[in-house]
């Protein structure tokens, strides 16, 4: 017996007032190594990556473009798996109902903060997920016709109050970021305005070519086509800063609408059980990452700003996002999907 055997080495002061630690000294020994003693060892295989994007989209580009560099940098393998639908609440139950040891994260962005208040079954990152870093984000333009008479967003807004429900704004779907910020946009200026749904950027560069729409919100890199064409021309930009790619367009304090800085976003999270020395890891590297020339510039290429966000303050965007977008759903009256 353990306790006979102390006391026969001298060990007299064992008596019952020191039998509890003596059995949780045992009972750790028993159970094995801890999980902060695997996840030391963080990443000793394969990571897998779960993005809500379908392959071929700008963000899958961006992330297998970080996930060959993770890879290098980790020296395991880094794999993206894709699982489009419902907003990232398909991807995001994949990451969630994985193991929380780090080898199962997800890509997650704008769409994850809506889709709390647009679903009916939504996917709560508040909840069930932590954050690891923010990779990227990027802002909208505010574009119209290259024929058209609006040559300011102060000449649009100007049509707008005089002309309720006349003035046509071109988003993609329904409840997708761009098409939100057409509803902050009229909610916050007070206008009653048109938002047409579109299914792709393609769709919208015909439709404001054509003149089908008046205005058009969407991402620069869907854009590029009409703008180079020199068939459209950007009025305002939804960044707190002017945009190098395009540094004629103005923010939107500057185009007469202040307190108006909306930029879509991309990053990493976790099973809500992740450890957090995996997280720390992943923090690291990736914020490595992001800071190489090369990496800015091909993320720079496809219309993003590698931004790397520490993920104690990731998760205060994400607070602040939910409650953004579950105020204009709201008030725009968007019915749950």
């Amino acid at each position: 017996m353990v306790y006979r055997r102390m006391m026969s080495r001298g060990f007299v002061a064992c008596t019952k007032k020191a039998m509890p630690a003596l059995v949780a000294m045992l009972a750790m020994q028993l159970a094995g190594p801890m999980p902060q003693a695997v996840a030391a060892n963080y990443p000793d295989h394969t990571i897998k990556v779960v993005t809500p994007f379908a392959p071929g989209a700008a963000s899958d580009v961006e992330l297998r473009y970080l996930a060959a560099k993770m890879s290098d940098a980790l020296h395991v393998g880094v794999v993206v798996e894709n699982r489009p639908g419902s907003g990232g609440v398909v991807a995001g139950r994949t990451v969630v109902n994985a193991a929380p040891d780090g080898y199962t994260i997800a890509w997650v962005g704008n769409s994850t903060a809506i889709g709390v208040s647009l679903f009916r079954e939504p996917l709560d990152p508040r909840k069930v997920m932590r954050p690891i870093v923010g990779v990227s984000e990027f802002s909208n333009l505010f574009v119209t016709s290259e024929k058209s008479k609006f040559h300011t967003l102060q000449d649009v807004i100007t049509f707008a109050r005089k002309n309720p429900n006349m003035l046509k704004i071109g988003t993609s779907g329904a409840g997708t970021s761009n098409n939100l910020v057409a509803h902050l946009f009229a909610l916050q200026s007070n206008l009653k305005v048109t938002i047409v749904p579109y299914r792709g950027p393609s769709e919208l560069q015909i439709a404001i070519a054509r003149g089908d729409i008046d205005l058009l919100i969407n991402a620069y890199a869907g854009l590029q086509g009409v703008l180079k064409a020199h068939q459209a021309r950007a009025l305002a930009i939804t960044s707190a800063k002017r945009d190098p790619e395009v540094p004629d367009v103005p923010t939107m304090a500057e185009a007469g609408v202040p307190n108006f800085v909306v930029t879509s976003w991309n990053a990493f999270y976790g099973p809500k059980g992740m450890p957090p020395e995996a997280v720390k890891v992943l923090e690291t590297v990736v914020t490595k990452i992001l800071q190489q020339p090369d990496t800015i510039a091909k993320f720079k290429s496809i219309g993003f700003d590698a931004t790397a966000v520490p993920s104690d303050q990731l998760g205060k965007r994400m607070e602040f996002e939910i409650d953004r977008w579950h105020k204009v759903i709201q008030a725009a009256g968007i019915e749950k999907q």
